[in-house]
């Protein structure tokens, strides 16, 4: 699993303005699937006010390292960060049913094998967590990902669905993005 910095796109995706979406409170555990650069880590982190705790989950040590450095030096003592390749099975090394919100940010365009990305989500998700997804909705001739790579917007319906993930709402998250917020469904599709 390949994850770019999304330091390029924060100019398109507004990630301060996307944590007030979420409906992050106190003691809550949240987890930021392909972290990156780890902006929305250190915003929850922010947001949370030293309860709770943000896990910062990438395939790139480099970046992990670079979030672990930047928290520390803000004095956020509730930022962990976790190396993993969220394409396989049981990957985040979480607990099943922990997280009360899974952030999945500018992810789901760079990994080969989206749905296990999904059903990890679900699986450490609590009954009544959120998943958030959000994505570029297009190419925009260059400026976003490749065309090809692109999952619009009913592509990650789709994806969650299969996840045993149903849509609650959409977002605007900021232009040439879309953001979706969905929820468990009755049935567990993990292993």
């Amino acid at each position: 699993m390949q994850t770019q910095s999304p330091s390029h796109t924060v100019g398109f995706s507004h990630p301060k303005r996307n944590i007030g979406v979420f409906d992050i409170q106190g003691g809550m555990k949240v987890a930021d699937f392909g972290s990156g650069s780890g902006a929305y880590a250190l915003l929850v982190a922010e947001r949370l006010g030293g309860s709770g705790h943000v896990y910062a989950i990438d395939v790139q040590k480099d970046l992990l390292r670079r979030t672990a450095h930047e928290a520390e030096k803000r004095g956020f003592r509730n930022v962990e960060v976790i190396w993993a390749d969220l394409e396989a099975p049981r990957a985040s090394k979480l607990a099943d049913a922990c997280i009360d919100l899974v952030l999945i940010s500018n992810l789901l365009f760079q990994v080969p094998d989206k749905l296990p990305v999904l059903r990890e989500a679900r699986r450490i998700m609590k009954p009544r967590g959120q998943v958030a997804v959000i994505d570029w909705s297009g190419s925009y001739q260059g400026i976003g990902p490749r065309k090809e790579d692109v999952v619009n917007k009913e592509g990650a319906i789709e994806l969650a669905r299969a996840a045993g993930l149903g849509l609650v709402r959409e977002f605007s998250p900021g232009a040439h993005h879309y953001g979706l917020m969905f929820r468990p469904t009755a049935e567990k599709t993990f292993v």
